[in-house]
Protein backbone atom coordinates (compact mmCIF):
# COMPACT_ATOMS: atom_id res chain seq x y z
CA UNK A 1 0.00 0.00 0.00
CA UNK A 2 2.90 2.38 0.58
CA UNK A 3 4.01 1.92 -3.01
CA UNK A 4 0.56 2.77 -4.29
CA UNK A 5 0.46 5.96 -2.24
CA UNK A 6 3.89 7.05 -3.40
CA UNK A 7 2.77 6.65 -7.01
CA UNK A 8 -0.83 7.85 -6.58
CA UNK A 9 -0.17 11.07 -4.59
CA UNK A 10 2.31 12.58 -7.09
CA UNK A 11 -0.02 11.54 -9.96
CA UNK A 12 -2.94 13.32 -8.25
CA UNK A 13 -0.82 16.41 -7.60
CA UNK A 14 0.34 16.41 -11.23
CA UNK A 15 -3.27 16.04 -12.48
CA UNK A 16 -4.42 18.90 -10.20
CA UNK A 17 -1.58 21.13 -11.43
CA UNK A 18 -2.42 20.36 -15.08
CA UNK A 19 -6.13 21.06 -14.46
CA UNK A 20 -5.34 24.40 -12.73
CA UNK A 21 -2.97 25.38 -15.55
CA UNK A 22 -5.54 24.49 -18.26
CA UNK A 23 -8.28 26.36 -16.40
CA UNK A 24 -6.10 29.46 -16.01
CA UNK A 25 -5.27 29.54 -19.73
CA UNK A 26 -8.81 28.80 -20.88
CA UNK A 27 -10.52 31.98 -22.21
CA UNK A 28 -13.65 33.11 -20.41
CA UNK A 29 -16.78 34.21 -22.32
CA UNK A 30 -15.19 33.98 -25.72
CA UNK A 31 -12.06 35.76 -24.53
CA UNK A 32 -13.80 39.13 -24.14
CA UNK A 33 -13.73 41.07 -20.91
CA UNK A 34 -16.59 43.23 -19.65
CA UNK A 35 -14.66 46.35 -20.64
CA UNK A 36 -14.17 45.03 -24.19
CA UNK A 37 -17.86 44.19 -24.48
CA UNK A 38 -18.78 47.67 -23.20
CA UNK A 39 -16.44 49.35 -25.71
CA UNK A 40 -17.84 47.31 -28.59
CA UNK A 41 -21.42 48.08 -27.56
CA UNK A 42 -20.59 51.77 -27.19
CA UNK A 43 -18.94 51.85 -30.63
CA UNK A 44 -21.96 50.10 -32.19
CA UNK A 45 -24.40 52.54 -30.57
CA UNK A 46 -22.24 55.52 -31.53
CA UNK A 47 -22.09 54.36 -35.14
CA UNK A 48 -25.87 53.90 -35.23
CA UNK A 49 -26.39 57.37 -33.72
CA UNK A 50 -24.03 58.94 -36.25
CA UNK A 51 -25.80 57.21 -39.13
CA UNK A 52 -29.17 58.46 -37.83
CA UNK A 53 -27.82 62.03 -37.61
CA UNK A 54 -26.44 61.85 -41.14
CA UNK A 55 -29.83 60.63 -42.40
CA UNK A 56 -31.62 63.44 -40.54
CA UNK A 57 -29.21 66.05 -41.94
CA UNK A 58 -29.65 64.74 -45.48
CA UNK A 59 -33.43 64.79 -45.10
CA UNK A 60 -33.32 68.36 -43.74
CA UNK A 61 -31.07 69.45 -46.61
CA UNK A 62 -33.43 67.86 -49.13
CA UNK A 63 -36.43 69.61 -47.53
CA UNK A 64 -34.59 72.94 -47.53
CA UNK A 65 -33.49 72.56 -51.16
CA UNK A 66 -36.99 71.52 -52.20
CA UNK A 67 -38.40 74.56 -50.45
CA UNK A 68 -35.77 76.91 -51.87
CA UNK A 69 -35.59 75.72 -55.47
CA UNK A 70 -39.14 76.65 -56.54
CA UNK A 71 -38.69 80.17 -55.18
CA UNK A 72 -35.31 80.49 -56.89
CA UNK A 73 -36.80 79.33 -60.17
CA UNK A 74 -39.67 81.77 -59.76
CA UNK A 75 -37.26 84.62 -59.00
CA UNK A 76 -35.08 83.77 -62.00
CA UNK A 77 -38.12 83.62 -64.26
CA UNK A 78 -39.30 86.98 -62.96
CA UNK A 79 -35.87 88.48 -63.56
CA UNK A 80 -35.73 87.13 -67.12
CA UNK A 81 -39.25 88.16 -68.09
CA UNK A 82 -39.62 91.46 -66.25
CA UNK A 83 -37.13 94.30 -66.27
CA UNK A 84 -35.87 95.28 -62.86
CA UNK A 85 -37.56 98.51 -61.80
CA UNK A 86 -36.73 100.11 -58.52
CA UNK A 87 -39.43 102.39 -57.22
CA UNK A 88 -38.51 106.02 -57.60
CA UNK A 89 -40.05 109.17 -56.23
CA UNK A 90 -43.63 109.89 -57.29
CA UNK A 91 -44.14 112.17 -60.27
CA UNK A 92 -45.08 115.79 -59.52
CA UNK A 93 -48.72 115.23 -60.50
CA UNK A 94 -49.01 111.96 -58.52
CA UNK A 95 -51.07 112.05 -55.27
CA UNK A 96 -48.12 110.68 -53.23
CA UNK A 97 -45.77 113.44 -54.40
CA UNK A 98 -44.28 115.51 -51.58
CA UNK A 99 -42.27 118.50 -52.85
CA UNK A 100 -40.28 118.71 -49.60
CA UNK A 101 -39.22 115.05 -49.75
CA UNK A 102 -35.72 114.19 -50.94
CA UNK A 103 -35.54 111.82 -53.91
CA UNK A 104 -34.60 108.24 -53.09
CA UNK A 105 -31.01 107.21 -53.41
CA UNK A 106 -30.90 104.81 -56.40
CA UNK A 107 -28.21 102.77 -54.64
CA UNK A 108 -30.57 102.05 -51.73
CA UNK A 109 -33.65 100.03 -52.67
CA UNK A 110 -36.53 100.42 -50.25
CA UNK A 111 -38.15 97.65 -48.20
CA UNK A 112 -40.91 96.99 -50.72
CA UNK A 113 -38.36 96.29 -53.45
CA UNK A 114 -36.39 94.04 -51.12
CA UNK A 115 -39.46 92.12 -50.02
CA UNK A 116 -40.47 91.28 -53.56
CA UNK A 117 -37.15 89.50 -53.99
CA UNK A 118 -36.55 91.09 -57.39
CA UNK A 119 -33.40 92.89 -56.27
CA UNK A 120 -31.85 90.10 -54.22
CA UNK A 121 -29.54 87.46 -55.54
CA UNK A 122 -31.11 84.05 -54.76
CA UNK A 123 -27.88 82.89 -53.14
CA UNK A 124 -27.93 85.93 -50.88
CA UNK A 125 -31.55 85.20 -49.96
CA UNK A 126 -30.61 81.62 -49.02
CA UNK A 127 -27.67 82.84 -46.95
CA UNK A 128 -29.91 85.30 -45.14
CA UNK A 129 -32.53 82.62 -44.45
CA UNK A 130 -29.95 80.21 -43.07
CA UNK A 131 -28.44 82.91 -40.84
CA UNK A 132 -31.88 83.81 -39.48
CA UNK A 133 -32.75 80.14 -38.88
CA UNK A 134 -29.49 79.73 -36.96
CA UNK A 135 -30.35 82.72 -34.77
CA UNK A 136 -27.74 85.02 -36.30
CA UNK A 137 -29.97 87.97 -37.19
CA UNK A 138 -27.25 90.54 -36.62
CA UNK A 139 -24.96 88.85 -39.14
CA UNK A 140 -27.89 88.62 -41.58
CA UNK A 141 -28.59 92.36 -41.24
CA UNK A 142 -24.89 93.13 -41.70
CA UNK A 143 -24.68 90.92 -44.81
CA UNK A 144 -27.84 92.45 -46.30
CA UNK A 145 -26.59 96.00 -45.68
CA UNK A 146 -23.26 95.23 -47.34
CA UNK A 147 -24.86 93.54 -50.34
CA UNK A 148 -27.63 96.07 -51.02
CA UNK A 149 -26.20 99.20 -49.38
CA UNK A 150 -29.51 99.66 -47.62
CA UNK A 151 -29.96 101.52 -44.36
CA UNK A 152 -30.08 99.77 -40.99
CA UNK A 153 -33.83 100.06 -40.45
CA UNK A 154 -34.71 98.68 -43.89
CA UNK A 155 -32.30 95.77 -43.53
CA UNK A 156 -33.56 94.97 -40.02
CA UNK A 157 -37.20 95.04 -41.14
CA UNK A 158 -36.39 92.75 -44.04
CA UNK A 159 -34.50 90.26 -41.86
CA UNK A 160 -37.30 90.30 -39.27
CA UNK A 161 -39.79 89.27 -41.98
CA UNK A 162 -37.70 86.26 -43.11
Amino acid sequence: MGDVLTVLVPALILAAALWAFATALKPRDGGMSDADRYRMDLARRSQAHYAAQVQAALAARARMEAAALPSQNRQQQMQHHEPLQLPGPPAPGHPGHDPGRRPDNPRRPDLAALLTGTTLNPQLALQLQSLVRNGQKLQAVRLLRQATRSDLLTAKQFVDRL
